[in-house]
């Protein structure tokens, strides 16, 4: 298979690529190698990836019409996996229109790529906070999400709602894929167990939100991917039960579906910050604030359906995933 993963250099694309490649197909990446963090971290795994023969790399914008459109009728693509994203919450407050630009924008430029180079199934990257301010647990794809509480998780809503157009009316295969709290070596920077684990080591506080009190579905990076490339191989079809008067909204008359992809377990935020205590040896110094704009206390998926259409089992702990990104952090950084 031919696949174009966008976000390519970015820490799940990064990891999807290399998965692909791994079992033998050919991978296009696309990343813009923007600033939203230092440029250095993309450029190495791009070095990790760039290893093996049946990868290229294109640096462009999804927010390039033309040069997206292009890209499309050179390639050819089979499939398409797109991860590339402006991702964060808090950032989200700063910077609205980064989101815009590249969610909302970014993914019109996919959808009309793979529309008008008739690709086989387009799966996409959504992600928990479009649960919002929804309490019942654990999350489940057939509840209506119509409350954001950031625009960051606004505009991955409105992907899964501009995908199901697509799918609709040019009956192109697409699947959201909403993740949880995703964890693993070369992750993000600005992400908890990175930002944790650079403080801890330099002897400085770290922050906790919500004093402490958050529940997390952490889920490693390898589970996500093995999520994603599971989802991608069943091509979305309409569901033939589907009913307009009660309409399910994870499934659709459209070749269109919605999976969550999670560890399944809430686990407590000060127990994932005791595991990496124990692993590096070091009691944080904890500077407890209050729950952030836009942030919600607890997420825990419900992956059953995604277990159920493709086998899929989350397999790594919490300890286990918090010793791996350990190892990665000291090996990477010389620590």
């Amino acid at each position: 298979m031919k696949y174009l993963v966008t976000g390519a250099a970015g820490f799940i694309g990064y990891h999807t690529a290399r998965a692909l490649l791994e079992r033998g197909d050919t991978v296009v990446g696309l990343d813009n190698l923007n600033p939203y963090y230092d440029p250095t971290l993309k450029e190495a795994r791009l070095a990790q990836l760039q290893g093996y023969d049946a990868f290229r790399f294109v640096r462009l914008d999804l927010a390039d019409r033309s040069g997206m459109a292009a890209l499309f009728r050179r390639e050819g693509f089979q499939r398409v996996i797109h991860l590339a994203a402006q991702a964060g919450v808090r950032y989200s407050l700063t910077d609205p229109h980064s989101y815009v630009d590249s969610n909302v924008t970014g993914t019109l430029n996919v959808l009309e790529g793979c529309r008008y180079s008739e690709v086989e199934h387009l799966a996409f990257a959504s992600t928990s906070s479009v649960y919002g301010s929804h309490t019942d647990m654990p999350f489940s794809e057939h509840r209506h999400t119509d409350h954001p509480l950031a625009i960051y998780a606004a505009t991955k809503r409105a992907t899964e709602h501009m995908a199901h157009s697509y799918a609709h009316l040019y009956r192109l295969p697409c699947t959201g894929l909403r993740f949880f709290t995703v964890y693993g070596p070369w992750g993000r920077p600005d992400m908890a167990l990175f930002l944790f684990t650079r403080n801890m080591l330099a002897g400085e506080p770290i922050d906790v939100y919500n004093h402490g009190n958050h529940r997390r579905d952490f889920t490693y990076v390898d589970d996500i991917v093995d999520g994603v490339i599971r989802a991608t191989d069943r091509i979305a079809t309409p569901n033939p039960e589907w009913d307009p008067a009660a309409p399910d909204t994870a499934t659709s008359d459209a070749p269109w579906r919605l999976y969550n992809i999670g560890a399944t377990k809430a686990v407590p935020l000060m127990r994932f910050v005791e595991v990496l205590e124990q692993e590096l040896g070091i009691t944080a110094e904890k500077r407890f604030h209050p729950l952030q704009p836009g942030d919600v206390p607890e997420t825990h998926a419900d992956a059953s359906d995604l277990t159920r259409d493709t086998g899929y089992r989350p397999q790594v702990s919490v300890e286990a995933g918090v010793k791996r990104f350990v190892e990665w952090y000291r090996w990477y950084h010389q620590v």
